[in-house]
């Protein structure tokens, strides 16, 4: 390896040159001298860097240009907006749910005014951040009352912390699931101070399960409903009526935790069935949980419903504080849970009904208006088409149904697809917007039934740069 000449190293200007250059004071007005200075110093080090293998000297124009690039990759938001292709409409890891326009502005004046969050406006005194959702949950669900947390997991463990600490739950076998991020139901209730009894089988738990176990350390009879997997075949389980009539003979509350909750019927859609907090109050559920950026399509927050008294008393416990929701999330739920007053008008405000409800015969069409863009986007490289394929409803809903859907496949040329679909799908997520779709088969596959900027997903394809 030969060194770069003294001279080469003498010729790299200053970092006082560079920033008494006239395009760099721009910068420095732009985002402040000590990030400039923290730029310019990453640029000089990196041509340094370079000569190691060349004593070629990049001039200052140049310099000053990879200055700023540098400042503008510092500056870009971490947490941007994306184009999800990939098929599933509640993608966990691309935010869940869209929120509607209404509960977007309701978030942004809670975000930029005071709001009466915890004052009671009427009486002039302190007030209960719930007061602001609880009439809307108590009237979409039949419940008695309601307590709003950060999540769903947030609410199953103040469940337990409230009432089973030290003390037993009753779960068949066959509902101990785990959820994303290696998120389990056992590993919970350690954390919450209580103990799991599971008791059945995989496939079959029986009514006699439960009245079998049930002793003087029994706290309550739990139901989790499988919303992320499906048990089929040789199968039993034991109806929610049946389970609560076993725990009010036995003076114990009876807890359904709905994971992906939905407030209406999404067959009236013609979407599968999904069970209500509703449907589980009417068969004797003295408390549900739920979740609300999911098929609710609200902002992230966990839903606690049931009985007055037991809501008092997940109320005075003392994490209920640690796992509140903030003004922005409460002011943007009480705005999603308006819109339920008027079912026929869902499908039109709520953006996860729409996505979800979206007929196949519309996103053909955008796929066929689509082709010829993208078509000309991947150039020789690969072979575009309009294809059928099958969405998801994602976020462990629904997990065996699927939505008849259509997207367009590229499909590489030559060799070794499945690396060539790859780099395709690399080169799709570095535009500005970037399009986040799937591979599949040695195709890249952009499903879609999410894509509502239409044009604003052409206008960028002209900067698609794909690596060879």
């Amino acid at each position: 390896m030969v060194n770069p000449p003294d001279a080469a190293r003498r010729a790299l200007p200053s970092v006082d040159r560079l920033l008494q250059q006239p395009r760099v004071a721009e910068l420095i007005e732009q985002h402040g001298r000590p990030l400039v200075v923290e730029a310019i110093r990453a640029v000089i080090d990196a041509q340094r860097a370079a000569m190691t293998q060349s004593a070629d000297v990049a001039d200052e124009a140049t310099l000053i240009e990879r200055c700023a690039e540098h400042l503008a990759a510092a500056m870009r938001p971490s947490m941007r907006a994306v184009f999800n292709l990939t098929g599933t409409v509640l993608h966990t890891n691309l935010g869940r749910a869209l929120v509607a326009k209404i509960a977007a502005d309701a978030a942004y004046q809670a975000m930029t005014r005071a709001v009466n969050l915890e004052f009671d406006v009427d009486g002039g005194a302190r007030g209960e951040r719930d007061s602001h959702v609880e009439d809307w949950l108590r009237r979409l669900t039949g419940a008695e009352a309601a307590v709003v947390v950060n999540n769903n997991a947030a609410a199953v463990y103040l469940v337990l912390n409230t009432f089973a600490q030290k003390k037993e739950v009753i779960v068949s076998r066959g509902e101990l699931v785990e959820i994303g991020g290696a998120f389990r139901i056992p590993d919970i209730m350690t954390r919450s101070g209580c103990k799991l009894r599971e008791i059945g089988t995989t496939n079959r738990t029986h009514a006699k399960d439960f009245v079998e176990a049930i002793d003087k350390r029994t706290a309550a009879i739990m139901k989790v409903h499988t919303s992320n997997y499906a048990i089929q075949g040789f199968t039993a389980v034991v109806p929610e009526t049946e389970l609560a009539a076993i725990a009010h003979e036995h003076q114990l509350p009876f807890w359904v935790d709905l994971g992906s909750g939905t407030l209406v019927d999404l067959e009236r859609w013609g979407l599968p069935h999904e069970p209500t907090p509703r449907d589980a109050i009417g068969n004797g559920a003295d408390l549900v949980t739920f979740s609300g950026d999911k098929l609710l399509g609200g902002p992230q927050c966990g839903l606690i419903v049931g009985r007055k008294d037991l809501i008092a008393k997940i109320r005075k416990n003392p994490m209920k504080r640690a796992l509140r929701i903030d003004k922005i999330r409460m002011a943007a739920l009480e705005a999603t849970l308006r819109l339920y007053a008027d079912p026929d008008k869902l499908v039109k405000e709520v953006p996860t009904l729409r996505l979800l409800t979206r007929p196949q015969k519309d996103i053909e069409a955008q796929a066929t208006r689509l082709l010829p863009a993208l078509a000309a986007a991947v150039g020789e490289t690969a072979d575009a088409a309009v294809i059928n394929c099958a969405s998801q409803i994602g976020s462990g809903a629904l997990p065996v149904d699927a939505l008849p859907s259509a997207g367009i496949a590229m499909t590489p040329r030559g060799k070794n697809r499945n690396s060539a679909a790859e780099r395709l799908s690399n080169a799709f997520r570095k535009l500005p917007v970037p399009v986040v779709g799937r591979v599949n088969d040695g195709a890249f596959i952009l499903d879609l039934r999410c894509l509502d900027d239409e044009a604003g997903f052409v206008q960028q394809l002209g900067q698609l740069k794909i690596a060879r």
